[in-house]
């Protein structure tokens, strides 16, 4: 079975975005595959910030992206754009650092006027990094996110359409060609 690596692209502690990268880990192992999560928040701000790929932590972090055969990107929306913690950490990847992977970008943020900043800031780095596949990216409001004594809990109009990207991304990394993961043959 296939490798993802969620990473997580938030600085808060109490991040949603981050539970929603955990909810997405648990639903892929659930299908019996491995499913790790990298929150970049734990990485050390100075070689993080310092691109320093010698720290311990930071070669750790690329090699994880390296063995992985997916990954999930989580971030938190910020000024119309995904988050900078992401995006220092995605500036440290090689040239071709997705190369062969799939990809499932996703978003939260405060109101559906940011939706298109997955397609127009994030997708452009997955594919500059030689994604194998992006499937669709999905963003979520954060008022269809809950934590309520420790247990995530999404809007069902976020649900179930989240359910349906991860079916799209776990098909993507079985190798399914995009019209069939649509639901359509070709």
């Amino acid at each position: 079975m296939s490798s993802v690596l969620v990473i997580s692209g938030s600085p808060s502690r109490t991040s949603k975005t981050e539970r929603i990268g955990e909810h997405v880990a648990q639903r892929l192992a659930t299908s019996g595959r491995t499913a790790d999560h990298l929150r970049v928040r734990t990485l050390p701000a100075d070689a993080l910030l310092g691109a320093d790929t010698r720290a311990p932590a930071i070669a750790d972090a690329i090699g994880r992206v390296a063995e992985a055969d997916g990954i999930v990107l989580a971030t938190p929306t910020y000024k119309a754009a995904y988050s900078g913690l992401l995006k220092a950490f995605l500036d440290l990847l090689p040239q071709f650092g997705f190369a062969g992977k799939a990809v499932l970008p996703l978003a939260t943020g405060g109101t559906i006027s940011h939706v298109l900043a997955i397609d127009y800031a994030l997708r452009p780095v997955v594919h500059s990094l030689g994604a194998r596949h992006a499937v669709q990216s999905f963003f979520l409001l954060d008022k269809h996110i809950s934590v309520v004594d420790g247990q995530l809990s999404v809007h069902p109009d976020s649900a179930e359409p989240l359910a349906d990207v991860i079916e799209q991304f776990s098909k993507a990394l079985d190798g399914v060609p995009h019209s069939t993961v649509l639901g359509r043959t070709a």
